[in-house]
């Protein structure tokens, strides 16, 4: 049975996931680095979706409108209940189409496919997880079940069906009233995103990475790959930056058995940020992170490129905040205040900070072959503290593989002082109030190696690496996407550290 258009209920406070949702209504909250809803957009990319909303239904709105990118339309909810806006949503839907009718809180598995399967009114049964109706020969039954429970996910063969419900109320329970006959469509591996529970039962583990990529682990092995077009674009750069420094021997990466796709053997050893060590170990892996990269840096290179530096400090970053402007609170004000401090507002002050990166554009006479990316996140440290880089960016700016070596210090500047693998892994607090913003990151224990970090650095400008790590922070606005908090956290961040340069 043919069904191109579905709907989504996507209203509710979504309250069972706490603080996930103080900010954003449950349909954007992210599951393993995806909106919830954008896991069914990924599913059914040509379908034709209409979403309901009511809670933040203006965040949602906007969010979609910056990320959607599937033909949909909105409907906000006026009732309330699972029946709230599903008359108004139906209505869109035209005569003798067939249609899905799902909640924002299901990642569906491959057993939900209409195309497989006869026309009629069909009715989703969970397998893996209990709801609180259950369908039992024909009938609807306020009774938790696992088996026969169901699971908040209908086919219906034309919109008729559901136009006699009502404004308000709960829909399975007016359902079960409809007259309506229905088959079952048994869910295996559907998964429910219901509560903090369910959320982190579902979430990835210890590999964690971005929606454009997949790993595969087997034993002591990791393939990755990329997933989308980013993923692509992202993928041969990595190649290439792996190849380039294989050339001259450098060993601060890990071992390789192919690079196409990338086949890499599994290090014995841990993220920065997650190893326990003493102060007097932290310096050893200061130290030892500085060699290396100064050691990679010293590789080759290149007369610096002004058009790169303009580009991966100002364009880039000024791109990027227009791209979230609607959607982040405040971003309307001269000033924002930012947990008690009143900061200058970013998106007033292009032109202060496109003075400065000019300045930085004046002082920068050559670019070295640099890693790109070298957080915490992405940089392991062995039993013996020596460092081992992963996930190399591969290109500043217009140029590849060579940039300005300052951007390696501030990356990694980003991680001791920054605290940004705890927020990248969702270790933060942000409230957003009437008239101020509460942001506050979990630290990860190293903000007090920061200043030896800089000492350890030769000929090392302090200042510089502060200016590049409020550039980062702002910048890494949209490249968080696929979680709202996150977007609107690093603005904050971002304008709160800016503040000391305006």
């Amino acid at each position: 049975m043919k069904a191109d258009y579905i709907i989504i209920q996507a209203g509710g406070k979504g309250t069972r996931l706490k603080h996930l949702t103080r900010n954003k209504p449950k349909g954007i909250v992210p599951v393993n680095n995806l909106p919830i809803i954008f896991h069914l957009f990924r599913k059914y990319p040509e379908k034709k979706y209409i979403i309901i909303g009511d809670y933040l239904h203006g965040v949602l709105e906007e969010y979609l409108e910056a990320f959607g990118n599937v033909r949909y339309i909105t409907v906000k909810a006026e009732g309330t209940g699972t029946c709230a806006g599903i008359r108004d949503a139906v209505s869109l839907i035209p005569e003798g189409e067939a249609f899905i009718l799902t909640w924002s809180d299901l990642i569906l598995s491959d057993a939900a496919e209409p195309e497989q399967i006869p026309e009629g009114n069909y009715i989703g049964i969970s397998k893996d997880f209990e709801c609180r109706w259950s369908f039992e020969d024909g009938t609807f039954v306020e009774s938790p079940s696992c088996e026969h429970g169901v699971a908040s996910y209908f086919i219906f063969k034309e919109k008729s069906c559901l136009l006699g419900a009502p404004e308000g109320g709960e829909f399975v329970r007016w359902l079960g009233k409809a007259g309506l006959s229905f088959e079952e469509l048994p869910l295996t591996g559907t998964k429910e995103i219901g509560t903090l529970l369910a959320m982190s039962e579902n979430s990835s583990g210890e590999y964690r990475c971005r929606p454009f990529n997949s790993l595969e682990i087997t034993g002591d092995t990791i393939v990755k790959r990329p997933v989308d077009e980013q993923g692509c674009k992202l993928a041969v750069r990595e190649i290439q930056w792996y190849r380039e420094v294989q050339k001259y021997g450098f060993e601060q990466i890990p071992k390789l058995y192919c690079l196409e796709p990338l086949t890499m053997g599994k290090i014995d050893g841990v993220n920065i940020f997650r190893a326990e060590l003493t102060a007097d170990e932290k310096k050893t892996v200061i130290d030892h992170l500085v060699e290396s990269l100064e050691r990679l840096h010293e590789l080759k290179k290149v007369p610096a490129d002004c058009f790169s530096i303009m580009e991966a400090y100002y364009h880039k970053t000024m791109q990027r905040l227009a791209g979230v402007r609607d959607l982040i609170p405040f971003a309307d004000r001269e000033y924002i205040r930012i947990n008690g401090k009143n900061c200058r507002n970013p998106y007033f002050q292009k032109a202060r900070i496109r003075e400065l990166v000019e300045k930085l554009v004046k002082d920068c006479r050559e670019f070295a072959l640099i890693h790109g990316d070298c957080t915490f996140s992405n940089t392991m440290v062995d039993r013996d503290l020596n460092i081992v880089f992963l996930d190399p960016r591969g290109y500043f700016g217009y140029t590849e593989l060579y940039g300005d070596v300052y951007y390696d210090w501030a990356k990694a500047y980003y991680s001791i002082c920054g605290d940004y693998d705890q927020f990248n892994n969702g270790k933060f607090s942000l409230d957003i109030r009437d008239s101020e913003v509460c942001l506050q990151i979990e630290t990860n224990g190293w903000k007090e190696m920061g200043d030896y970090y800089l000492s350890q650095i030769h000929g090392c400008d302090p200042e510089r690496i502060r200016f590049l790590h409020a550039i980062i922070w702002l910048s890494l606005t949209t490249y968080a996407w696929e979680d709202y908090d996150s977007i609107c956290g690093a603005f904050y961040n971002g304008t709160y550290l800016m503040e000391e340069f305006l």
